[in-house]
């Protein structure tokens, strides 16, 4: 892990489930873990200062899944512009994999982006992840572009996907 962001907190090796986790809005004060949770599962991570910039966008939500000492274990985040929305960013902590906190918080970001009277949500996703691209198809989720290059370490398309709430 890079040097400039601290150790994330693990998630505890027991027999957790999405229930031992709550979901809340993320803070200021999360931001720090946050970067962290982005250096473990992304190449080119955001920063720490993306953070707290999207966390003082008005048009952006971010969510957060977090452990019973209410340390955040997962994140998303939410972009919307009229009628459009973004998935601009969802991560979980390795340890903190298949437990369905992914899930959980794609499935508010989706009501959040109905409540806004969002028609349609986008995001990109490299081709080779194949559990979240499970996840967004799941959440129906379908594949309308490819973008050429778009990840550069290392080098992979992306797919462009869409959620319309009426699929």
């Amino acid at each position: 892990m890079d040097a400039c962001y601290p150790q994330v907190e693990r998630a505890p090796m027991t027999n957790d489930s999405v229930h031992s986790y709550k979901l809340r809005e993320a803070r200021a004060a999360d931001v720090t873990v946050l970067a962290g949770i982005e250096v473990e599962a992304f190449s080119d991570p955001w920063s720490t200062s993306a953070f707290t910039d999207v966390l003082h966008m008005p048009s952006a939500r971010t969510t957060v899944m977090v452990n019973t000492s209410d340390v955040p274990v997962a994140y998303c985040v939410l972009m919307t512009a009229a009628d459009q929305g973004e998935i601009a960013n969802l991560a979980v902590t390795q340890r903190a994999h298949r437990l369905g906190l992914g899930a959980k918080l794609l499935a508010d970001a989706l009501d959040f982006a109905r409540a806004r009277l969002v028609v349609a949500v986008y995001l990109e996703v490299r081709e080779s992840n194949a559990a979240a691209r499970a996840l967004y198809r799941s959440k129906d989720f379908r594949e309308i572009g490819r973008r050429k290059g778009y990840y550069q370490r290392p080098p992979e398309d992306a797919l462009v996907l869409q959620w319309t709430g009426t699929t």
